[in-house]
């Protein structure tokens, strides 16, 4: 359960006060009060802003930039339009990617443990605070971060993993070594040490708690050893192929039902190469024979608007395939519309 917060003094309709916690946070984030404004009684959700700057466990430079790509978007100022109590936590330490060598199996380790350690303080600071957090990747090893900080503060969680790959690469049978392809795989407790213990407790999450939604199988980018592995996994699939069989919108709640009956809390990890890369060329791996925004959007608006959503993040977004910033304002309004 989200923890309570002060009540706005119902006399003040145009003068909005601070609560104790949001003067600590002033105090200890170096924000300033317009960043944790309150809007009055009867507002959506209370969202926490926590953006990424990272690409360390990518393929190439671009994702670190997509934080500040949404924000000059007003992503922030569309929230809090849109009726939200918004509070603006800042960016974590930017990191980009760099060629590995030493360790081709799992490039730039080191560099992705400390981002995901820096996403789990300000995640779960954000959960003890009250707020629900709103990620802006950066690649998709954030998740392990993320689902680190929740897991800290709520131990029956479930994962609606909204992504066109599986993510269940290992450093033992990755060819690239590119450690966004493994972080479901070290989710489950596999992979390198360091990152599949970051939680207090091992594994992060069971594969029964987690469901792969948008798994491109027709895309080219998931391979053999992910399939071969997911044929005797207990972790809930749903394929493009099923999601357009069944219907988008009856697939969302299908799986959000199969997680339901095991978890009190979903969270949502929303990779942008779910969608066909003909709507979003600038995925940092575009994917052919993906769902169409539309759909994506259908599936999401599900996923946020259940009584267990706990929170979202969205990743792969690379700023720099992104020229005049068009799918930048395009992805800043699905977010926005989404969480209405």
């Amino acid at each position: 359960m989200i923890l309570p917060r002060a009540t706005i003094n119902p006399g003040l309709s145009e003068v909005w006060t601070l609560t104790s916690t949001e003067r600590t946070l002033v105090r200890l984030l170096n924000v300033s009060k317009s960043d944790v404004e309150t809007l009055p009684s009867g507002t959506n959700m209370k969202l926490a802003i926590v953006g990424v700057p990272s690409s360390a466990g990518a393929r190439a430079l671009g994702q670190e930039k997509a934080p500040a790509a949404l924000r000059e978007a007003g992503l922030v100022e569309r929230l809090r339009e849109a009726g939200h109590e918004v509070l603006d936590y800042g960016d974590t330490e930017s990191f980009c990617f760099v060629p590995d060598y030493q360790n081709p199996k799992a490039q730039n380790k080191l560099a992705v443990m400390k981002v995901c350690r820096l996403v789990a303080d300000k995640v779960e600071r954000a959960l003890r605070d009250g707020f629900n957090p709103v990620i802006l990747g950066g690649d998709c090893t954030i998740a392990i971060g993320s689902l680190t900080g929740i897991v800290n503060v709520f131990s029956n969680i479930g994962l609606l993993y909204f992504d066109g790959d599986a993510d269940l690469n290992t450093p033992e049978t990755t060819i690239s070594g590119i450690l966004d392809g493994m972080v479901i795989a070290h989710v489950i407790g596999n992979g390198v040490k360091e990152l599949s213990h970051l939680a207090r407790r091992y594994p992060i999450l069971r594969e029964e708690n987690i469901a792969l939604f948008g798994l491109n199988l027709a895309g080219g980018y998931v391979d053999p050893p992910e399939v071969e592995f997911l044929k005797n996994s207990s972790i809930v699939q749903f394929s493009t192929e099923t999601i357009r069989d069944a219907g988008v919108e009856s697939a969302a709640r299908q799986a959000l039902e199969a997680l339901k009956s095991e978890v009190d809390k979903i969270f949502v990890h929303f990779d942008v190469d779910v969608i066909d890369a003909g709507d979003m060329p600038a995925a940092d791996v575009p994917h052919p024979n993906g769902l169409t925004f539309n759909e994506a959007a259908k599936a999401l608006k599900i996923f946020a608007q259940s009584d267990g959503f706990l929170g979202m993040e969205i990743t792969e977004f690379n700023a720099d395939k992104d020229r005049g910033h068009r799918l930048a304002a395009k992805l800043t309004e699905f977010i926005t519309s989404t969480l209405r």
